[in-house]
């Protein structure tokens, strides 16, 4: 079965992002994949009230203005939708997300398309697929009290249906980089595709 790969970059470092290099190992291993890119470095708009007002309104009422607004939410949202496999890359950058990552988030994340509300919370609708994370930080452990970058990304997923998450760590290389950084490509070649 071909699979359709969706490998996502938020580092804003073009040369020398270990998030980048892990990240394009990762989808690498996915041989024979159709793999659809998309690097949040390029720029990622950012939502505004106006935003809020085409997203809440019904499909069949907004205006070509609210249309045009919407679409570079949609071309993320129907990529996750396509992806059996999302790949992202990214480093921890003041203990959280870039901030184009967090504008990636704020665009896929829609009621009724990518999650709904139900009697017993919020249920995502993107079910079934699987998300590797590749996450780099300089001093910040992942899972530790400090990192609210992997957890964040990990309950976005979550929120939005993808339950089936690993993470990829090349964390702290401010102390140990090299081994680090050897330690996560181990990871990588253990990763099943």
């Amino acid at each position: 079965m071909t699979q359709t790969v969706l490998h996502i970059d938020s580092s804003i470092r073009a040369e020398g992002s270990v998030s980048r290099a892990l990240s394009q190992k990762i989808t690498s291993r996915f041989e024979g994949a159709t793999v659809l890119r998309r690097d949040l470095a390029d720029g990622v708009p950012l939502i505004d009230g106006a935003w809020i007002g085409a997203n809440f309104t019904p499909a069949a009422d907004r205006t070509d203005e609210q249309k045009a607004m919407l679409a570079t939410s949609n071309a993320m949202v129907a990529e996750l939708q396509a992806a059996d496999v999302i790949v992202i890359g990214t480093p921890i950058y003041n203990f959280s997300v870039t901030a184009a990552m967090k504008a990636w988030i704020d665009l896929v994340a829609r009621a009724g398309v990518t999650f709904q509300y139900s009697e017993t919370g919020p249920k995502g609708l993107l079910t079934g697929k699987r998300a590797i994370i590749a996450i780099a930080s300089g001093g910040t452990p992942v899972d530790s009290e400090i990192d609210f970058a992997g957890r964040y990304i990990r309950h976005i997923m979550g929120f939005i249906g993808i339950t089936d998450v690993e993470f990829v760590k090349a964390d702290s290389l401010g102390n140990g980089g090299d081994e680090k950084i050897a330690e996560a490509n181990a990871q990588v070649d253990e990763i099943a595709a």
